[in-house]
């Protein structure tokens, strides 16, 4: 009988949050890649929940082999509709947000006190949202380095307003196992949220004492709860 050949190695695959993009990773991919794993990072314009789905399905649709899926912040409700590709096979949530069916971020946001950054949003009158550079330094990055949080509000792209408001067709963690990240010291996703749907998905959960930055200010942890989720759907 021919031995059976080893399954491949899942690619992790990385989806930012709202006012970012693909370089708010820059610190937890080489980790992973010391590790040998493949690693892509998505691009998403944050204008819709279907563009940035369909961004990340894009990606998805270069790899061939299991899916290792990580969404921080936006990048969670990203995920929780793109994650239902059968490659996927695992979801790691990094402070993030975590719809059920015909639930909308929105929807998620309104059901728990505002947390302070939420109060240093700038609408632009033309349906796209930035935050001030005071919420980044306050709130978003309270601990990063002030020079690298105002240099974040300076690279930020606009959020669609009509993000907030956009639904889940298939909530992906209901069918696949899941990892939750919780920033325990976050300002701008509320820290009951995230430990609330943390516990609806039974994720496996992690708390760092971090700002809703942990993959920029405390990467090493962030990498690890990667690892672990890459290591049960290789093992």
């Amino acid at each position: 009988m021919e031995p059976t050949p080893p399954s491949p190695s899942p690619t992790v695959v990385l989806v930012h949050g709202a006012w970012a993009d693909g370089s708010s990773w820059r610190r937890v991919i080489p980790l992973l890649m010391k590790k040998g794993l493949r690693v892509v990072a998505v691009q998403n314009p944050t204008t819709s929940l279907a563009d940035d789905v369909a961004a990340t399905r894009r990606a998805l649709n270069t790899i061939s082999g299991p899916v290792v899926l990580v969404g921080h912040s936006w990048g969670g409700t990203v995920i929780t509709e793109a994650g239902n590709d059968p490659k996927v096979k695992a979801l790691v949530y990094v402070a993030a947000f975590a719809p059920g069916v015909g639930q909308s971020t929105g929807d998620l946001v309104g059901a728990h006190a505002p947390p302070p950054a939420l109060a240093k949003i700038i609408d632009d009158g033309a349906g796209f949202l930035t935050l001030s550079a005071e919420g980044w330094v306050q709130d978003v990055g309270q601990d990063l380095p002030e020079e690298e949080a105002r240099l974040l509000a300076v690279l930020q792209p606009p959020l669609a307003a009509r993000t907030f408001t956009d639904t889940i067709t298939e909530a992906a963690w209901s069918s696949r196992p899941s990892w939750y990240i919780v920033s325990s010291d976050d300002r701008i996703v509320s820290v009951e949220l995230q430990r609330k749907l943390a516990g609806v998905m039974n994720a496996r959960t992690t708390e760092l004492k971090a700002s809703h930055l942990s993959l920029l200010s405390m990467p090493e942890a962030v990498a690890q709860v990667i690892m672990e989720a890459v290591e049960s759907v290789a093992g």
